[in-house]
């Protein structure tokens, strides 16, 4: 069974609310919330990756410095392994725009378990509620 590495990260503002993403029509698991981030390309760290997929979907500058490992999610799909480190960032430069056509939302931690969301990321929502 082939592992595939992908990176996420709980951005959370002044409020302690973390910011959802709901995957546009036409992706697999498409209407799901899910914490931003994405694939990991060869050769690349996963600090490097979050930050290059939180420019590209969300228009925000993260430097690797505020990124802080949370937990990860290890789960098995029908034909693959997903393995997704959670990081955490309290501090980003711009303002979080979708740009992938996607739907954002800034969400209380208590709240998270009201938005569906895809099964490796459903186990993270208690780490964060635990924190915040």
């Amino acid at each position: 069974m082939k592992t595939v590495l992908v990176v996420a990260c709980a951005l959370v503002d002044v409020d302690d609310r973390v910011l959802l993403a709901q995957r546009p029509a036409g992706k697999s698991m498409a209407g799901l919330w899910e914490f931003p981030g994405g694939k990991i390309e060869p050769e690349e760290m996963p600090e490097t990756a979050l930050v290059r997929e939180l420019h590209e979907e969300l228009g925000i500058d993260v430097t690797k410095a505020c990124l802080a490992p949370l937990t990860f999610a290890s789960h098995l799909y029908d034909d693959f392994h997903l393995l997704m480190p959670l990081y955490i960032c309290r501090k980003w430069s711009g303002i979080a725009q979708p740009r992938e056509g996607q739907v954002l939302r800034w969400v209380r931690p208590a709240d998270m378990t009201d938005y569906p969301m895809p099964p490796a990321d459903v186990p993270l929502v208690a780490t964060l509620r635990d924190l915040l």
